[in-house]
């Protein structure tokens, strides 16, 4: 057996706050939403979002705690821009130690959950 991808990764949010999810994952990083089945998943609330082969689904959770360790580490192509887009939004960048072979930051979604931005092949 081998492993072939990573379908998606999961992050929890507050119950009920599927429009300032779509904000800032549609609005802010440039995102689609995709269609939840109806078979399953839709009834549950939350949210899919999809660029490229990058696929994050939101559920609620309550009590809603942000995941402040745990996180998603995401590859794009310029990270400068990405990073021009969340200050513009006024959400806080910072600066991870250096690895070589890339260059990241940290930030968080809307709702605290830490993600890390990473640009392969800089050092």
């Amino acid at each position: 057996m081998q492993f072939v991808a990573l379908d998606h990764v999961q992050l929890c949010m507050p119950p009920g706050q599927e429009e300032q999810a779509r904000a800032f994952y549609c609005g802010v990083l440039g995102m689609a939403e995709l269609p939840k089945p109806a078979d399953g998943a839709a009834g549950f609330g939350g949210c899919w979002f999809a660029a490229g082969s990058v696929h994050l689904h939101l559920g609620p959770e309550e009590p809603f705690r942000p995941a402040l360790r745990a996180h998603p580490a995401i590859a794009v192509d310029d990270l400068d821009a990405l990073r021009a887009r969340l200050e513009a939004a006024d959400l806080e960048v910072k600066d991870g130690k250096p690895i070589p072979g890339r260059r990241r930051f940290f930030s968080t979604d809307c709702f605290g959950n830490r993600m890390e931005w990473v640009e392969l092949g800089e050092d």
